[in-house]
């Protein structure tokens, strides 16, 4: 999906000052709004959001950020969210984010759950050495917890 299609729309509803009063540059606005699609589709708070864009890499890669790159903090986002729904924009950008993914073929659910169905599995056949590596799991667990029921059976066997 081409995000840059979505930056004249998120320029005119941020409205930027020039810089001429100085100050830190802010973040780019169509990396904001992925961050944005990223937060609505795995339903992440603004603290997650932030964490997350630092740990995983295909976050990272989503963004087109690098391994040194700034990443916006949880503050950041809340503004930029905050701007945008004061501009009566953020609404807007997403059902035209749904619309183009739509024509794309895709069926944008917001991470809604579909459905899910319960299967029953097959219990899987021990093998004698599975078999004798639990017991023996279960006698050393057994001795730790109650290690005077074994001194009155008497010495523990092996198995052959």
């Amino acid at each position: 999906m081409d995000f840059e299609a979505f930056r004249p729309e998120l320029e005119k509803a941020l409205a930027y000052s020039d810089g001429s009063k100085g100050g830190r540059p802010p973040f780019d606005p169509v990396l904001m709004f992925k961050i944005l699609v990223i937060q609505t589709l795995n339903n992440l708070s603004d603290e997650r959001t932030e964490y997350l864009i630092n740990d995983r890499l295909s976050f990272m890669c989503f963004l087109g950020l690098g391994l040194s790159d700034r990443v916006p903090d949880a503050k950041t986002v809340w503004l930029f969210r905050e701007r945008l729904t004061q501009a009566e924009a953020i609404e807007r950008l997403f059902e035209r984010f749904d619309a183009t993914l739509r024509n794309a073929g895709y069926l944008p659910m917001s991470g809604q759950i579909l459905g899910a169905t319960l299967v029953a599995v097959p219990k899987p056949m021990k093998t004698s050495w599975k078999s004798r590596a639990l017991s023996q799991r279960f006698i050393a667990k057994s001795r730790i917890s109650n290690p005077c029921h074994f001194i009155s059976s008497g010495p523990m066997q092996e198995s052959p």
